[in-house]
């Protein structure tokens, strides 16, 4: 994914969490909130919990590669945040995929 499309300063990441309206499914809670940009930016949570540092990083993976292709259907100007939950260790690659759809049609931001 391109950079101009990452969040990374923390603040960002508390912004959308604490202002911004969130949707949750099994696997997974998106939390959005709308930016002053032209495109949309995504960040990705993975707590230590769910596994040492190679487990969460295929998690991330998994998650930025599901985001990836459905970027183009994504509304502009939105700051997305993805926070994995624990079932996503279980998940397969289409599931996470699916989930991912699924929240984003929820929230609206297709």
């Amino acid at each position: 994914m391109k950079q101009k499309y990452r969040l990374r300063r923390n603040s960002d990441f508390q912004r959308v969490r604490h202002i911004g309206k969130s949707y949750a499914s099994p696997i997974m809670v998106l939390a959005f909130l709308r930016n002053e940009l032209e495109h949309s930016r995504f960040g990705f949570v993975v707590n230590k919990r769910l596994g040492k540092a190679v487990r969460r990083n295929k998690i991330k993976r998994r998650m930025r590669e599901a985001t990836r292709l459905e970027i183009l259907q994504i509304k502009p100007g939105f700051d997305i945040v993805l926070i994995a939950r624990k079932r996503i260790d279980q998940a397969t690659y289409a599931e996470i995929s699916q989930s991912l759809k699924r929240l984003l049609q929820k929230a609206d931001l297709l």
